[in-house]
C-alpha cells in the first residue's frame, strides 16, 4: 500500500497488572502538592493556623489542600507557597520531583523507528 499511513500512539499503551495483582496507581497531582506544601509547613515548625492567615486562606481549606482533599486553584497554590517562602514554580518543581520518583511511575515508551512507510501527510490532534 504506498498511500499507507503509521499512527504514533501520542500516550503509550496502559501495561496490563498480571492475573491477581492490581495495576499500580500513579499519584494525583493534589495529592504530591499537598505532600510538598505539608512537609515544608512542618519543616519550618508552622502551625496550620500560621501559614494559612499569612496566606490569607482558611485554615480547614489549606488543612484539606495538604491531604490531597481539594483540587487548589493557582491562586491559592501560590499564596500557600508564599506563605512558605516559595515561589509557585519552587512548589510545582518538588512536585514534580516526587511525581517523577513515584513509585508504579513507568517512563513513557516514544518509537523511535518507522516501520511502515507513508506517502503524505499526517496530522494529530
Amino acid at each position: 500500500m504506498p498511500n499507507a499511513a503509521r499512527v504514533i500512539p501520542l500516550r503509550p499503551p496502559a501495561a496490563r497488572p498480571t492475573p491477581g495483582q492490581d495495576a499500580p496507581r500513579e499519584p494525583l497531582w493534589r495529592d504530591l502538592v499537598g505532600d510538598v506544601l505539608r512537609r515544608e509547613r512542618q519543616a519550618q515548625e508552622r502551625t496550620l493556623k500560621d501559614v494559612a492567615d499569612e496566606a490569607r486562606i482558611s485554615m480547614p481549606y489549606l488543612s484539606e489542600v495538604e491531604r490531597g482533599r481539594k483540587e487548589a486553584s493557582s491562586e491559592v497554590l501560590a499564596a500557600a507557597a508564599h506563605a512558605l517562602g516559595l515561589s509557585l514554580g519552587d512548589l510545582l518543581a518538588r512536585a514534580h520531583g516526587e511525581l517523577v520518583r513515584a513509585p508504579g511511575r513507568r517512563p513513557a515508551r516514544i518509537p523511535t523507528t518507522t516501520t511502515a512507510p507513508y506517502n503524505g501527510l499526517c496530522l494529530a490532534a
